[in-house]
């Protein structure tokens, strides 16, 4: 639990730049706050996925926010069946996400959260590796587009701390912390 608390944290850190384009200052404030609210609260969930699906032309961030609250659908649902049916529609929409933005390391790093946190024996980590060699090569070129400092060292250290790095790759890493 303390694990996906993290996650979307870092998800909510991941800065919200992907929205101005759509949403007023102040809807994007709410937003922030409301996306760390609805890692606890079903409803609240539901609520901020409805109003991103109902945003006309998506950029790859929104698709993957909305493919991130697709997550937490499955993370609040008691029946099994529909944790497994939200999984795989948050991993369809996070890969429209990344067909949008394919050199976008926030979505990468999205990706590679819910896989990272979905249990291996269900077979839908499939991506996992991919979005690791990504991630160190966005890290390995400085190359971080409108993400923010804050944002660059947590995902450096969620990295590091997912055990899912090579040495050399978690050297790359640590330069960031």
């Amino acid at each position: 639990m303390l694990k996906l608390k993290f996650l979307f944290f870092l998800i909510f850190v991941l800065g919200f730049q992907l929205v101005r384009a759509q949403l007023s200052s102040k809807e994007i404030a709410n937003l922030k706050v409301d996306l760390v609210k609805a890692v606890e609260d079903p409803k609240l969930t539901d609520s901020l996925s409805n109003k991103l699906n109902k945003l006309q032309n998506k950029n790859g961030l929104i698709t993957a926010y909305a493919g991130t609250l697709e997550a937490l659908k499955a993370k609040h649902a008691w029946n099994p069946y529909n944790k497994i049916k939200y999984v795989k529609l948050s991993l369809k929409t996070m890969q429209k996400a990344i067909d949008l933005d394919k050199e976008n390391m926030e979505i990468r790093f999205m990706r590679f959260s819910i896989e990272h946190f979905t249990p291996g024996f269900l077979g839908f980590s499939k991506d996992l590796t991919l979005d690791r060699k990504e991630i160190v090569k966005h890290y390995q070129s400085n190359n971080f587009g409108v993400a923010n400092a804050e944002l660059i060292k947590n995902v450096a250290k969620f990295m590091i701390e997912s055990k899912r790095c090579t040495p050399a790759e978690i050297k790359i890493f640590k330069k960031y912390i």
